[in-house]
């Protein structure tokens, strides 16, 4: 085996026999053997790897003659600075993880390193790498480093781990053009901002982020990847198909805000220096009078008088007044319809709207909402807004419409809108969360309202194709025979529970006025028979208790005894038992 003595110098000697050195003429193992310096090595003409990890030494000395070394393990030891490896010309592969040093230097002749370990060490920075043009795997795992930089002239570098450091931000990732995997767990990263290089980097395909402030944010793997397009693997865990879309459908709402923001920061720049509502109302009539006769298509009147206006600018329909809603009657073309993503609503009553929803919902696929000054005051109200077919955005402005100050609004309207998918409300993002924190608030209140109302109350309060489906389950052709009440709640489904929260559409003609005086009899007479019935439930209920508060002290008694006497006899009880089971089986 390998033998340490001591040189006349006073250094340990390292010296082979014989055998050993014809054996592995180029390998040198010298771990664990307690040494405090790098012994001086004999016969070693032929070295390639020498491994000297978990020992004691604190400097490295006595390497200078090693011109052939390729491998130096120096793992696991006391050392505190670089000095004594710049002669080591060929080397390949330098570990020196768990030590001591404080500073990356006198690397500068290492010029063919390929691997550099320098894991779990006392390193603040990145500095005094960029000759090192062939190196490929650079592991700086366990230091102090607050900020990933120092990186340019690593130009084949294809492995950089930095977990367990303190990075808050991350620079010139992109100039590392073979750059395929990087490590950043357990990091101080608080934000996607700091990481925006990385969307630069073309070559990059795994990456981790766990255990970061920026790994708790909802749609953490979706924004990652709309980070780096490109990646594959993220925190150890393969890039699904599934996620890539649904970072597709972020990166799409996210170009969709910044243009609203720009949209706004361009409205509030047109406003700036207008005097009232009034100059501004009147100038943007005149505007769109003098376009309309010069044939200009930036803004269209459809509809103008001395109480309502109606105007096409570009994407946007809006409507003021009462009067502007027949423009929606007008022979739209598929193609000007399909263009129109926006009907804004002012000054017009929400109950003479209700009725438009449906034509609405058949000519405009693609809708963003605007309510303003349009009385919306009321919850209900807001459920019938369920018929329009298709809902990506909907913003009811605080300014005359009471509803908003409301607590529970904006959880009611998600609640009952479920089915739209909305993606933003007033301007604001819907999340996952909010749509489970509206289901926690609404969804037993529905289930209640759907498994414990009369049928026949059912059928006056839904709509014509809710009737018929609650038909056919109440009449034995959908179901099994038999059910509970809350099993004919299940088998409607939950759209029946979200559609019981709805609003009656009133005839604003005033033809109706007998019609629903007949209903609100009928709902008088439907009102008293449920409340006798729970009246009449809640008095069974009550003697039924009564009986067997006074019953229970003999029955009590009886049963004891019954008890005891079977047990008296316990060889003839179990016969007993065994017979009336098989007598039963």
């Amino acid at each position: 085996g390998d033998v340490i003595t001591a040189s006349a110098l006073g250094f340990p000697c390292g010296g082979r026999s014989h055998d050993d050195y014809a054996a592995l003429p180029e390998r040198l193992d010298l771990d664990r053997r307690g040494l405090e310096e790098c012994p001086l090595l004999e016969r070693v003409e032929k070295l390639r790897l020498l491994n000297l990890q978990h020992n004691r030494i604190s400097c490295m000395r006595n390497l200078e003659h090693l011109r052939w070394l390729v491998f130096l393990d120096l793992h696991d030891n006391r050392i505190s600075h670089l000095y004594g490896v710049s002669t080591l010309t060929s080397l390949r592969v330098l570990m020196l993880g768990k030590n001591r040093i404080q500073r990356i230097c006198g690397l500068e002749k290492l010029t063919n390193l390929d691997v550099l370990d320098l894991h779990c060490n006392e390193i603040p920075r990145i500095e005094n790498l960029s000759h090192l043009s062939e190196l490929r795997v650079l592991n700086l795992a366990g230091n102090r480093i607050s900020r990933v930089e120092g990186l340019r002239g690593l130009g084949s570098l294809a492995e950089l781990n930095l977990r367990r450091n303190v990075i808050s931000g991350v620079a010139e990732v992109d100039r590392l053009p073979c750059l395929r995997r990087l490590f950043l767990s357990s990091n101080c990263i608080g934000s996607f901002d700091d990481l925006a290089c990385l969307g630069e980097s073309g070559s990059l395909c795994e990456l981790t982020l766990d255990g970061n402030p920026v790994a708790q944010e909802t749609w953490y793997r979706q924004a990652a990847l709309r980070c780096v397009p490109h990646l594959r693997t993220l925190d150890m865990k393969r890039i699904t198909e599934e996620e890539r879309r649904m970072a597709c459908v972020l990166a799409r709402k996210e170009d969709e805000k910044k243009r609203e923001t720009h949209k706004q920061d361009l409205l509030r720049f047109r406003n700036k220096n207008m005097i009232n509502v009034c100059v501004y109302v009147f100038v943007s009539l005149c505007v769109v009078s003098r376009l309309s006769e010069a044939g200009g298509t930036s803004v269209q009147s459809l509809s103008l008088s001395d109480s309502h206006l109606a105007e096409l600018d570009g994407e946007t329909l809006r409507l003021f007044g009462p009067g502007a809603l027949e423009a929606l009657e007008r022979g739209w073309g598929v193609q000007t319809a399909g263009a129109v993503t926006t009907i804004a609503f002012r000054y017009i009553s929400f109950d003479a709207i209700i009725p438009t929803l449906p034509r609405i919902r058949v000519k405009f696929p693609n809708l963003h909402l605007v309510f303003l000054e349009t009385n919306i005051s009321r919850l209900p109200q807001l459920a019938a807004l369920a018929q329009v077919k298709r809902l990506d955005q909907l913003t009811i402005h605080p300014e005359g419409n009471p509803v908003v100050g409301l607590a529970l609004w904006r959880s009611f309207l998600l609640y009952r809108l479920h089915h739209f998918n909305l993606q933003k409300l007033n301007g604001v993002e819907v999340t996952m969360n909010d749509v489970i924190a509206a289901e926690r608030l609404f969804g037993t209140l529905g289930h209640v309202a759907t498994t414990k109302t009369p049928r026949c109350r059912l059928l006056l309060l839904l709509e014509e194709s809710r009737k018929r489906q609650l038909q056919f389950l109440l009449e034995g052709r959908g179901r099994r025979a038999g059910p509970t009440p809350e099993e004919d709640g299940r088998q409607l489904g939950e759209g029946l529970s979200r559609a019981l929260f709805n609003y009656p559409v009133r005839d604003p003609s005033g033809d109706g006025q007998e019609e629903g005086a007949v209903d609100a009899s009928r709902r008088a007479e439907l009102v008293q028979r449920y409340l006798c019935g729970l009246v009449q439930w809640a008095a069974d209920t009550s003697i039924k208790g009564e009986a067997l508060h006074k019953l229970w002290p003999s029955m009590f008694v009886e049963m004891v005894r019954d008890c005891v006497l079977d047990m008296r006899d316990r060889p003839a009880f179990r016969q007993a038992s065994l017979s009336r089971l098989t007598h039963t089986k």
